[in-house]
């Protein structure tokens, strides 16, 4: 991803960079990462899978950032034949038992949503909160974020005051928060992305009815680029994400390193689950690759798909790794922040 939500598609490339780095060589062949930028939605994630599902090269991929591109990418890639690991889509629906035959190729070591909104609604009634709202920006991932949320937090006991909607370019949240402030909530989760969480924050603030409402977004906002958006209305805010306290040993490592290399902390939530993917989907290489005589090395596209999913136990930054039949691989611990 590039653009006002860029920095979640800077932090994945660089923990695929980084697991590159301490992983050259896979099966005797030297590692090239390419990337396309599929713009945090569904035309752009057509576009991206377009060029990427022509290019012969190309073993496996590392993506979608956003749940909506991977929505409009997911069938061309399934086409080509070339598996993908997201490290950051966490819409429910993309490993529900009931998905499409052609997502049969689609993995991610990102949690599932089922259990992020339902972490934040518990946070929320636990807290003593008892009337929330939602906002969500028409994305996949942010529509059934708040979903799970308020399924959660009204089957804990709370009560759902209002649901809305805004556009992910929309710089006006006056009207919609207008609406919300009439609600009455004490709580208003908000699991969009940096843009507009930056104006919905900042707006909130300046309404008199909503300054004192706890504003809660997830991991689309957790980003210095949101606090940057949002100024000093991020002060209180709460946001859902990865519990960084929970990864691996080898994290600190990976800490380390990554600000040797970019001179600067992580972006964004997930790059040590790219870095899982990376090792994933060589892991899986390893075991499917043919040498043949001539030097070259072929590797069957179901063959691989296959050994990606038969994941079991794999050590990574993020935990230990098991992939279920239909693509969830994550050892999902989620923190409110």
């Amino acid at each position: 991803v590039e653009g006002a939500d860029g920095s979640l598609g800077t932090d994945t490339k660089r923990g695929a960079e980084i697991a590159q780095a301490d992983r050259p060589i896979v099966a005797g062949h030297t590692i090239e990462l390419v990337g396309e930028n599929e713009g945090c939605n569904a035309e752009g994630g057509q576009a991206a899978a377009t060029k990427i599902s022509s290019d012969p090269k190309v073993v496996a991929a590392i993506g979608t950032n956003c749940s909506s591109a991977a929505r409009a990418g997911i069938p061309l890639m399934y086409a080509a034949g070339i598996p993908m690991v997201s490290p950051s889509n966490t819409a429910p629906d993309l490993t529900a038992a009931d998905r499409p035959a052609e997502y049969a190729f689609y993995m991610r070591t990102a949690h599932n949503d089922t259990i992020q909104g339902a972490a934040m609604a518990k946070y929320a009634i636990e807290k003593g909160f008892k009337n929330a709202a939602t906002i969500h920006d028409g994305s996949l991932y942010a529509d059934k974020l708040q979903q799970v949320f308020a399924e959660e937090f009204a089957k804990l006991g709370g009560t759902i005051v209002a649901q809305e909607a805004t556009d992910p370019n929309e710089t006006n949240m006056g009207p919609m928060l207008t609406r919300i402030a009439a609600a009455k909530p004490d709580f208003v989760y908000m699991p969009i992305f940096i843009a507009a969480g930056g104006q919905i924050a900042s707006q909130a603030k300046q309404n008199s009815d909503l300054a004192s409402v706890q504003l809660a977004g997830a991991d689309g906002i957790f980003s210095p680029d949101f606090l940057k958006a949002a100024g000093d209305a991020s002060k209180g805010f709460l946001w859902s994400s990865p519990d960084f306290s929970a990864f691996g040993s080898g994290y600190q490592d990976f800490l380390a390193k990554h600000k040797a290399k970019y001179n600067e902390n992580p972006l964004a939530p997930f790059h040590a689950h790219s870095y899982d993917a990376y090792n994933l989907i060589a892991d899986a290489i390893e075991k499917v690759a043919v040498a043949c005589p001539d030097g070259s090395t072929v590797i069957g596209r179901t063959a691989l798909r296959d050994a990606m999913l038969a994941t079991t136990d794999m050590k990574g930054l993020t935990g230990n790794l098991t992939c279920s039949a239909t693509g969830d691989c994550a050892d999902p611990k989620i923190a409110v922040y």
